[in-house]
């Protein structure tokens, strides 16, 4: 088998034919973007976790928790509070999926 740096072809290779690990694999990778996304969008207004918490209402360890690559618990509501807060739009959106071997949950 051939030597490949691709992250894509490395995590085909590692999961197989193994549906339950694709699947999860890809809502890890769902949960890392939105932690991401917050963490840049605090960050790029200047404000530290406890800035944003107290400007939404809410305390820093939750701001902690969001931005935490392996939280599965983001809302809409909270994402929305936090875009109104950070002066911000929020926009949720179903695109085409990239022609790949690791499958969304079902």
């Amino acid at each position: 088998m051939p030597r490949t740096k691709n992250a894509v072809k490395l995590l085909d290779r590692l999961t197989g034919d193994d549906d339950a690990l694709k699947s999860g694999i890809a809502a890890a990778k769902v949960n890392i973007e939105v932690a991401q996304m917050i963490c840049a969008a605090r960050t790029d207004a200047g404000l530290s976790q406890r800035e944003l918490a107290e400007m939404i209402g809410t305390r820093q360890p939750v701001i902690a928790r969001l931005e935490a690559a392996d939280y599965e618990g983001h809302s809409l509501t909270m994402l929305r509070r936090i875009a109104d807060a950070l002066n911000q739009r929020l926009e949720v959106r179903f695109v085409p999926r990239k022609p790949s071997s690791i499958r969304p949950l079902r």
